[in-house]
């Protein structure tokens, strides 16, 4: 026993060399270590190795364990250790590394072949023990694969019929009954026979009934929680492969609008700069998604060797910050844009009241600083985006925390309703028949189901099963919250692109006249250069001669208020 010792900072090579009679067991606890050497034990029989509360303990050499027999018992609990060393494990059936939380990774599991018990920090280190048989134990298995029904006729034979273990715990290999043999070491009188497949020293201790009948179940604490379940980051396969699809096309899309936006030589308007900034923040969670999809697949099989340094890291924070920042984003200008629309079109004619470029620059201003402020918070320890590994704030531990992720789905809630109330009210204006023939009633009826349903179908489950999970009483389990992750969540970065942009006859016309910059497409930008001067000629004709604000001029307000 050493211990207290704050001047020893290193175990030497052969520290212990010349106590190799009997098994030892060495208490080497609350010293000042700081390294520990190659074949530091060499030469010694050990039973116990135990080097808990060394506080500054960060290395152990790959061959400290080199030359020596055992531990069967190791304990590195309350150390700094960052790793443990490649040679030796094979004897450890006991391992204790409780509060070492500078172990964020475990060597091969192969080398824990013995391994029975085991008390680490991290729960996602128990998933890679889980299904952990020893090594002895596996070549058992794949011997005895098929004795499966012997066990179930052992299980029921009567006592005096089944295997035993004898005085010397040498295993007795025959029934009571004479001549009648459940497995026999002779290979004449019986077709399963031990000689053939063991030697006598490896025959020692083994007892068919309790060892291979009744294996050893490695035990692992703590064990993962309903936040770490044992599971890659996506959990399902399906997942995998769909993410990268999502990812591709959210980044792919919004790429391509802000480039196309922010390259016109059209005059910069207030529904092309909310677009942009629409765009910018749908293109952030592709990026969120494409940096979930990366970690996933380079972890993919180990996570469980990844989950801390990945959790506690840079990279999930900075995951974290993106989706949290782009979703509040999204949300504030997609309410942005849908009452403007609104504001403009109750306000067609009346040109003192328009929406300028100087009102909305204040107005995204403001929501740009409520999406960092938000999307900062878990940073600065209001919830936490290291609970789960998909790396949102599901952390509602506190009354403060809980409070955040209420503020958040209660303010997502309030602004899909007043997209829904804006809407409404638009359809109300545009379906007059006085205004608008049947045919654009029709159209600009499907456009708003189309805009309000996938508003919808982006916020409303995730709403509804987060809401629950605040108020401590989930409904989904985390596994399955990755379905809504890749199939809900980024819906609106996906179709905004599409449904705000790209289907716009005025974005085609600046994508085609940008191409044609490029040397491409130039018969098709010559022919939306001609109808877009034949449609500004004809509106001024028409201003000039009409004395007020006709019906029919209106009606062509309003629609074309939608098609920005």
């Amino acid at each position: 026993e050493l211990c207290d010792n704050l001047r020893m900072t290193t175990i030497p090579q052969n520290a212990f060399q010349g106590m190799n009679n009997e098994s030892l067991t060495l208490k080497l606890y609350k010293n000042g270590f700081e390294d520990i050497h190659s074949h530091a034990f060499n030469g010694t029989k050990l039973n116990q190795l135990i080097l808990k509360d060394n506080k500054n303990l960060r290395r152990m050499h790959n061959d400290a364990l080199r030359g020596a027999t055992g531990p069967d018992v190791l304990d590195i609990s309350s150390t700094a250790l960052e790793s443990l060393p490649s040679y030796g494990l094979e004897a450890i059936q006991v391992l204790n590394a409780m509060s070492s939380y500078s172990l964020k990774k475990l060597p091969p599991l192969d080398k824990f072949s013995s391994l029975l018990e085991a008390v680490l920090t991290y729960p996602s280190h128990c998933c890679a023990f889980r299904n952990l048989r020893t090594e002895k134990q596996n070549s058992w298995l794949s011997i005895f694969d098929n004795f499966s029904k012997e066990c179930e006729s052992t299980m029921r034979k009567p006592t005096n019929e089944i295997l035993y273990r004898d005085d010397s715990y040498n295993t007795s290999l025959w029934s009571a009954e004479k001549n009648t043999y459940l497995f026999a070491t002779d290979e004449e009188t019986s077709p399963y026979s031990y000689s053939a497949i063991f030697d006598d020293s490896e025959m020692t201790g083994f007892d068919f009934e309790y060892d291979f009948c009744q294996p050893k179940i490695l035990t692992c604490t703590p064990e993962p929680d309903a936040f770490n379940p044992c599971e890659d980051i996506l959990g399902y396969s399906f997942l995998r492969v769909l993410i990268w699809f999502i990812n591709i096309l959210a980044i792919a899309g919004n790429f391509t609008v802000l480039l196309v936006l922010l390259t016109s030589h059209y005059k910069l308007t207030v529904p092309r700069f909310l677009m942009c900034n629409l765009s910018f923040a749908d293109f952030c969670m592709g990026l969120y998604l494409l940096l979930i999809a990366a970690v996933d697949a380079q972890t993919s099989g180990q996570y469980y060797n990844h989950a801390i340094d990945w959790q506690t890291g840079s990279g999930c924070s900075t995951a974290g910050f993106f989706t949290v920042f782009a979703s509040e984003l999204s949300v504030y200008t997609l309410t942005v844009i849908t009452v403007e629309r609104w504001h403009t079109i109750t306000y067609a004619m009346q040109l003192d009241r328009k929406l300028r470029l100087r009102h909305a620059v204040p107005i995204m201003l403001a929501g740009w600083i409520f999406s960092i402020l938000i999307a900062a918070l878990p940073l600065l320890g209001v919830s936490s985006y290291m609970k789960v590994s998909i790396c949102l704030p599901m952390d509602i531990e506190t009354g403060l925390s809980q409070a955040y992720i209420l503020l958040i789905l209660v303010l997502n809630v309030v602004a899909f309703v007043v997209i829904c109330a804006c809407y409404i009210k638009i359809y109300i204006a545009v379906q007059n028949p006085e205004l608008v023939a049947a045919n654009k009633d029709t159209k600009v009826a499907k456009r708003m189901a189309i805009l309000i349903f996938t508003d919808f179908t982006c916020m409303a489950p995730i709403s509804f099963f987060a809401i629950s999970a605040a108020f401590k009483v989930p409904l989904i389990t985390v596994t399955n919250s990755k379905i809504l992750l890749v199939l809900f969540y980024p819906v609106n970065s996906c179709a905004n692109p599409f449904l705000y942009a790209i289907f716009t006859k005025a974005f085609r016309r600046d994508f085609f006249l940008l191409m044609s910059k490029l040397g491409c497409c130039k018969r098709r930008a010559e022919l939306y250069r001609m109808n877009y001067f034949s449609a500004y000629t004809s509106n001024c004709k028409n201003s000039n001669s009409a004395p007020g604000p006709s019906k029919a001029s209106q009606a062509l307000l309003l629609l074309s208020a939608l098609e920005k």
